[in-house]
């Protein structure tokens, strides 16, 4: 009897490695020219940036924000009644803006919370902060598991937070590191130091490296956070705006002034003129490099790819899927497709499913 010989297994497939063409050999291809498609593309659908301004009353949230944008884009400056009172309870009032510069299209929403800090008793006064974030982020969610979706899903994804720290000299308030704490797990934190011009150089200098210890001993992450540094660049340009420009210290101003014969933004004060874009008097034009010219692509990225991705992931393992929706419902009925409904809705509902259950046609 012959002995049986096992057949060989089949060695797996290894992929091959791309091959480097001389693009000279066959002249000019015109691959360069794909950055100039996506920016003629991208210039036509414009960008979606919201922003979230967070801080007690009285320190400068809307005029830092018109600073920025050199426009009159916050809550006060478009809807401001002097005889406007302290809500109650903390309240978010979102106001959205086209802004154009250089053929560049922006939708600018400016998310503002007033109320925030400015009662007796701040007990959990970030929840509404919170929900307001992750209401966005299922809004977004929800959209993208509609069978007929959008081609672009509007995003209302809060990007950025800019969180205001009274210029105290001292240290950080208890509610300071609770919300920054809390929200710092779903949204970009990046933490400024309001109407620094009340603090002197050496204060200033001391009150951010005792701000960066407190946050640091408290395990709370902001904006640029490590883990997110993807290659040596990002992480050697990061480091440096982590250890040395954090907290940004920044003077917001609305108004000119002739400053040897220049237009400057700035604040009159019987010593002169503070001038906000001048690094000698304070940091808003790092500020604004920062948020503008050099990170905003990547604060939209981090939102998409880390806090939105955290809340999908986390919504969907909690719940054992999105709810039914009533149009995929309808949908799979009218096709026939009884048995993945009833996958859906077990699913959905926690349920076992049975593998005895014939599929129904």
């Amino acid at each position: 009897m012959s002995e049986l010989v096992p057949e060989p297994r089949p060695k797996p497939a290894v992929p091959m490695k791309p091959v480097s063409i001389n693009s000279n050999l066959l002249g000019y291809i015109g691959i360069d020219t794909i950055i100039e498609q996506m920016r003629k593309k991208t210039m036509k659908t414009g960008f979606d940036f919201n922003i979230m301004v967070v801080g007690q009353s009285g320190l400068g949230k809307s005029t830092l924000v018109n600073t920025l944008f050199k426009s009159q884009v916050s809550r006060k400056a478009s809807s401001w009644n002097r005889e406007e009172k302290i809500p109650k309870t903390v309240e978010i009032k979102a106001i959205g803006h086209v802004i154009e510069e250089g053929g560049v299209k922006m939708k600018l929403t400016v998310i503002d919370t007033p109320g925030f800090g400015d009662q007796i008793n701040n007990e959990n006064c970030w929840e509404p902060i919170e929900k307001y974030i992750n209401e966005q982020y299922e809004k977004f969610l929800k959209e993208e598991v509609n069978i007929a979706r959008k081609k672009r899903i509007p995003d209302t994804r809060v990007h950025c937070c800019l969180y205001f720290i009274s210029p105290t000299g001292h240290s950080l308030r208890p509610l300071d590191l609770e919300f920054m704490k809390h929200l710092s797990k779903v949204v970009n934190i990046i933490p400024v130091i309001a109407k620094a011009d009340t603090m002197t150089l050496e204060e200033k200098s001391e009150f951010k490296q005792r701000v960066r210890k407190e946050l640091e001993v408290n395990g709370i992450e902001f904006y640029p956070q490590k883990e997110f540094d993807e290659d040596l660049e990002d992480k050697t340009e990061n480091d440096k705006i982590r250890q040395e420009s954090m907290p940004f210290a920044v003077v917001g101003s609305d108004k000119e002034y002739q400053v040897n014969g220049k237009r400057v933004l700035g604040r009159k004060t019987p010593w002169g003129i503070i001038e906000v874009e001048n690094l000698h008097h304070c940091e808003f034009a790092l500020l604004r490099d920062f948020v503008i010219r050099t990170h905003l692509q990547d604060l939209k990225e981090v939102t998409h790819n880390i806090h939105y991705e955290t809340y999908r992931a986390k919504r969907l393992n909690d719940n054992g899927g999105l709810p039914p929706n009533k149009k995929l419902c309808a949908s799979l009925k009218r096709s026939g497709e009884g048995f993945i409904l009833k996958c859906w809705e077990q699913v959905s509902h926690r349920q076992p499913f049975l593998s005895s259950d014939p599929p129904t046609n």
